[in-house]
């Protein structure tokens, strides 16, 4: 079992940054792939980032590449998203995620979740 939190959400300006943060109990969170989803409203939860267990594979959406970056750091059981230059349409509610299986690569697309944390609202002013 993994019991996920997030914390660093918040109201932003376009252009601006923030850093997500997402503390995972349990002793075995070395050995999780981790990501990060969003769900904006009237839309449904989609894909942002993903990190394998060792933190040197990661992927992401084409829609924040360049401008948004996942890490981990293992002995504080924390996986970050690092968010910046930000925009209107990244304001949705982000999810962080776990999933059991680590892998070498982690492929954004073919990642599943096996347990999700309760989300952040991250809301992006013009």
């Amino acid at each position: 079992q993994v019991r996920l939190v997030e914390s660093g959400g918040g109201l932003v300006q376009v252009g601006g940054s923030l850093r997500l943060s997402c503390a995972a109990s349990g002793r075995t969170f070395s050995r999780y792939d981790m990501g990060w989803f969003r769900q904006a409203p009237g839309k449904e939860r989609e894909p942002v980032a993903v990190i394998n267990w060792r933190g040197d594979s990661t992927d992401y959406a084409n829609s924040v590449k360049g401008r948004f970056t996942i890490s981990r750091d293992n002995a504080k059981n924390t996986v970050y998203l690092q968010m910046n230059s930000l925009k209107p349409e990244d304001t949705a509610v982000y999810y962080c995620a776990a999933n059991g299986l680590p892998h070498t690569i982690v492929v954004l697309t073919t990642f599943r979740p096996d347990y999700w944390g309760q989300g952040t609202q991250v809301t992006v002013s013009s």
